[in-house]
């Protein structure tokens, strides 16, 4: 199958406290807040998206903060590590302002051939960085708190653990177009031509004691460049008998889920309308947005939520 410049969209987790989280992101990674929302199934708390300058398909982290979330303990069927692709020169820029920032890490190891620094953030999600050639022809933020020629371009992708590789492997294949380019130990990686968010890694491993909570990952978002090819991608899940959710208007994006047969909650969306439908491009995230059908309720969304700022 003939690669393509397409891979994950976003990846959503769940976390404790919104302000540490912003703090995090913003503050110590240098990535950009492109959109400051809410949960569209439950308003009372926040839905945060971070991302690269232009918030682009393939950058966005976002997360479901519920300050009162017991911490989450990763295990089988579960997206387990987040990676970010970052120039291939800045390894010692990265380590002298995890030292500054007090961010513990683990490397730089290798990862597939590329060097890699691992860490986690406030709720103990893994993070890793990948010092990636193709990063060097991105451009960075020059607005956040690392210098541009540094800073997170975006997804390397993901790592996936789960019992068996290959049933997921062949919706990857299948459904999104990946192609296995290596395999080392019990893992396998999966990868597009996409500059940012080509990667997936899937490790298999035995069951062990797992909790639903902060630092998990909800779910993984792949890309679909319209409306029209996200029904294509659609017909083809429901071919492998995989249930599929109807198209459901997320505003920024439309969107279907399903479950991966290794267990991970997967997402379809498109690339657009994108999020700056609703805000100028240089003031994304400064404010509170509310997709159209939340609008009338905004003053009682208001009040419930903690204010923060970045």
């Amino acid at each position: 199958m003939k690669k393509h410049n397409k891979g994950i969209h976003h990846i959503t987790v769940l976390s404790g406290d919104a302000q540490r989280n912003a703090d995090f992101y913003v503050q110590s990674l240098g990535m950009r807040l492109v959109k400051k929302s809410v949960n569209q199934d439950d308003p009372s708390t926040y839905h945060l998206f971070y991302g690269n300058a232009n918030g682009s398909p393939g950058s966005g982290l976002t997360f479901f903060p519920w300050p009162m979330a017991r911490q989450g303990k990763s295990g089988l069927g579960e997206a387990i590590k987040v990676a970010f692709a970052v120039p291939s020169n800045s390894m010692e820029y990265w380590v002298e302002h995890f030292g500054a920032e007090g961010i513990d890490f683990d490397g730089p190891y290798d990862r597939f051939g590329q060097q890699t620094l691992g860490f986690k953030d406030p709720d103990r999600l893994q993070l890793e960085l990948v010092f990636d050639e193709q990063a060097d022809q991105l451009p960075g933020w020059d607005e956040g708190t690392v210098p541009a020629a540094y800073g997170i371009r975006g997804f390397r992708g993901t790592t996936l653990r789960l019992k068996k590789h290959e049933p997921t492997a062949e919706v990857l294949q299948t459904v999104f177009g990946f192609e296995e380019t290596g395999q080392e130990d019990n893992a396998w990686l999966y990868t597009t031509e996409a500059p940012v968010g080509g990667s997936v890694i899937i490790e298999e491993g035995k069951s062990k004691p797992s909790a639903n909570g902060r630092g998990i990952v909800h779910h993984v978002a792949f890309r679909a460049k319209d409306d029209e090819e996200l029904s294509e991608l659609r017909k083809k899940v429901i071919a492998m008998d995989l249930n599929p959710t109807t198209i459901i208007d997320r505003h920024w994006f439309h969107s279907v889920y399903f479950r991966s047969p290794g267990g991970v909650l997967f997402e379809i969306a498109t690339d657009g309308p994108g999020y700056d439908v609703d805000e100028d491009p240089d003031r994304l995230g400064e404010k509170l947005i509310l997709p159209p059908w939340l609008e009338s309720r905004r003053e009682i969304i208001e009040k419930r939520l903690p204010d923060i700022t970045v």
